[in-house]
């Protein structure tokens, strides 16, 4: 089997994977999507995957030697479920993987940093993706809603500044760490062209759909309170507003040369990404 047959996207279907699938196709390559949906396409090699059910990772599996790997999200340690996963592909042949992580998880940390730990020490060939805050939350479950209702953008992070980064630059890398001859083995940091206050973002939003967006500053407790009741356990919640509070002391404030370096190209600017997606916000 040809090795641009020998990729599998896990959480194929989602924002990073679905954008990486598409960039290997377009190349040339035939990725193999797994997940518990088929939303590409029936020419797409998709397989049922469900981390909850290990009777589809064998198969998922079969005659790959690269993985994308994206672990259950809204889990405090998915590690119990795909640490596991990770001694199977790498049992079956695997020689690489990229894992998405984020940049305010540490290797061995909470959340991905086991898994972190585990790719970096037991993978031949790796790579972890450790972006920024996505531009897509603008457009997502995350902000979207209360900008178009509310023309509002909500958070706890006061003035804290983010490299806010388009999925597309994120999938760029990820595909680049895939199937570049020689293997990255590395921690890529990955952030938008420039740092901005979420009042900033909310400026250049608006400037750009000429409708007046604030950014609404809530504390802590009250964002904890509205995750849980949205079903957010409790503990996840903590470490959601955890991340809140380490945007407040600036721990995103910075940009990196990471998706310039790696792909040639600059990143997207939030201003480009929102002339782009005007049609989402202004849409009733």
């Amino acid at each position: 089997m040809n090795i641009q047959n020998q990729i599998l996207i896990t959480g194929g279907t989602g924002t990073t994977g679905s954008r990486i699938a598409k960039k290997l196709i377009e190349r040339g390559y035939k990725p193999r999507i797994a997940s518990r949906k088929n939303t590409l396409g029936t020419e797409v090699d998709h397989v049922y995957f469900d981390w909850y059910d290990e009777a589809t990772h064998n198969l998922a599996l079969e005659n790959i030697k690269k993985l994308y790997l994206v672990a259950p999200v809204g889990v405090m340690d998915p590690s119990p479920i795909v640490l596991p996963f990770i001694e199977l592909a790498l049992k079956k042949g695997v020689k690489r993987i990229v894992l998405l992580s984020s940049s305010l998880i540490n290797e061995g940390g909470p959340v991905f940093g086991k898994i972190h730990q585990a790719v970096r020490e037991k993978a031949p060939e790796w790579a972890v993706l450790q972006p920024s805050y996505f531009m897509q939350n603008f457009i997502g479950i995350q902000h979207g809603y209360t900008i178009k209702k509310n023309k509002e953008i909500v958070t706890a992070t006061e003035d804290g500044k983010v490299g806010f980064v388009d999925a597309d630059d994120i999938a760029e890398v990820g595909v680049h760490a895939l199937i570049d001859e020689i293997p990255h083995n590395t921690n890529h940091l990955i952030t938008g062209p420039e740092a901005l206050s979420y009042t900033e973002a909310a400026s250049i939003i608006g400037s750009v759909i000429r409708e007046s967006i604030h950014h609404v500053p809530i504390s802590t407790s009250t964002l904890k309170d509205r995750m849980v009741e949205v079903g957010m356990t409790k503990e996840y919640a903590e470490f959601m507003v955890g991340l809140d509070k380490a945007i407040q002391k600036g721990a995103e404030n910075r940009i990196t040369d990471t998706v310039e370096r790696i792909t040639g190209r600059k990143p997207r600017s939030l201003i480009e990404f929102a002339t782009i997606h005007a049609h989402f916000w202004k849409q009733r």
